[in-house]
C-alpha cells in the first residue's frame, strides 16, 4: 500500500508516519509538507509543497496512491473564524479534491476532533468548522472517506514533534481520562486497518480507534 501524510512536521502527522514506516503493509509513504522534515527512511519520500491551494502543480509527484492520511491543520486557539475556516475547510477541501483526481479509488482519512459539530449549527466556532469540513469531504468522497476523531493523545517514544503542553499536561491528565486517551500508534493502526479492510462507520470516535488498533 502506497501512502501520502501530511502534517508529519506537527504532533499527529509525526506520530502516523512512525507507525506507517513500522507497518509490513505500506510499501511507500510519500509526506507532504510546507517545510523539510529530516527523516532517512528507504520507504520514505518527501514532497514540498509551499501553499497546499497550489497542489495541481505538483500533480506529477501525487498519482499512484491508495490513501491519504490528512493530519496537517492548526490549533483554533488564538484564531477568528475565517483563518480557522480557510486553513480547516478551504486548504483540506482543495487538497482532497485534487487528489481524488489523480488517484479516483483513493481513501481519504481526515483527522478531526472529539466534539466536532456534524450539524454545523452549534456554538462552539472549531466543532463547526471541523464538522462542515468533514460533511464536505464525505460527500466528496462517498464511502472512501473517514473521519478520525481522537481526544487525548499521546506521542510516540522518538518523536521529535511534540509540542510541551503535551508533555507536561499529557501524563498528568491522561490517567483520570482513560477512555479517552489514544496512543498515535493506536491512531496510525487504526488508520491503515480502515484502508486495507474498511469500517461500517465513516466517523470514528475514539472507541472506535481503539478497538480497530487491536485488530
Amino acid at each position: 500500500m502506497k501512502v501520502i501524510i501530511t502534517g508529519a512536521t506537527g504532533m499527529v502527522g509525526e506520530g502516523i508516519l512512525f507507525e506507517c514506516l513500522e507497518n509490513e503493509n505500506e510499501e511507500e509513504v510519500l509526506i507532504v509538507n510546507r517545510k523539510h522534515y529530516d527523516l532517512d527512511h528507504p520507504k520514505l519520500k518527501e514532497l514540498l509543497v509551499p501553499d497546499f491551494l497550489q497542489l495541481e502543480n505538483f500533480s506529477e509527484h501525487l498519482k499512484g496512491y491508495d490513501a491519504c492520511f490528512y493530519c496537517a491543520g492548526i490549533s483554533y486557539v488564538g484564531k477568528k473564524e475565517e483563518e480557522f475556516t480557510r486553513i480547516t475547510y478551504d486548504t483540506t477541501l482543495a487538497f482532497a479534491d485534487q487528489l481524488l483526481q489523480l488517484n479516483p479509488d483513493m481513501i481519504f482519512i481526515f483527522v478531526s476532533g472529539n466534539r466536532t459539530d456534524s450539524s454545523e449549527k452549534g456554538k462552539v466556532m472549531w466543532a463547526r468548522v471541523k464538522g462542515k469540513t468533514e460533511n464536505a469531504l464525505m460527500k466528496l468522497y462517498g464511502k472512501n472517506q473517514y473521519n478520525f476523531r481522537p481526544a487525548i493523545m499521546k506521542g510516540t517514544k522518538g518523536q521529535a514533534n511534540v509540542k510541551t503542553i503535551y508533555k507536561i499536561l499529557g501524563p498528568i491528565i491522561a490517567p483520570f481520562f482513560p477512555q479517552k486517551t489514544l496512543t498515535l500508534q493506536q491512531v496510525g493502526r487504526a488508520m491503515i486497518h480502515v484502508v486495507s479492510k474498511g469500517y461500517p462507520k465513516q466517523i470514528l470516535e475514539v472507541d472506535d480507534i481503539d478497538q480497530l488498533a487491536k485488530q
